[in-house]
């Protein structure tokens, strides 16, 4: 009869979990980004229900489509492997594939505001990008 008084306790803390929000300073990566907002339409495209590269995205410059840990640019696929938050600043290590090659990427995510953020590559100083979201 003991076990049957816990199991409603533990519903009710599991349930708690599970409707809690996580941490609220998190930034959802998910989504198409431009490094020029007014450019979105000339960068990205809809298939169907999904965002594509235009066919001449590169000419307008550069895009991304984040989709949880996958990071797609117009050359390259990449996997984020990890993911570390430091205030307003993301710092992740990421595998890469390009058409020819294979590699590991370290960058940051600094944080701008909900739509906007900066790519920064520690490696490579002042190698520094603004992307904004896009709304297709």
């Amino acid at each position: 009869m003991s076990n049957a008084r816990r199991l409603p306790a533990a519903v009710v803390l599991l349930g708690l979990g599970i409707m809690l929000p996580g941490r609220v300073d998190a930034f959802e990566l998910t989504g198409a980004w431009a490094s020029q907002p007014d450019l979105c339409k000339q960068v990205f495209t809809k298939k169907g229900n999904q965002v594509v590269f235009a066919e001449f995205s590169d000419l307008f410059g550069s895009g991304l489509i984040i989709d949880g840990n996958r990071i797609r640019g117009k050359s390259a696929r990449c996997t984020i492997k990890s993911k570390k938050q430091e205030g307003d600043s993301q710092e992740l290590s990421a595998a890469c594939a390009t058409g020819i090659m294979t590699s590991s990427v370290r960058f940051s995510l600094k944080v701008i505001d909900d739509n906007n953020f900066s790519r920064l590559i520690p490696d490579i100083p002042g190698m520094e990008m603004k992307y904004s979201r896009c709304s297709l």
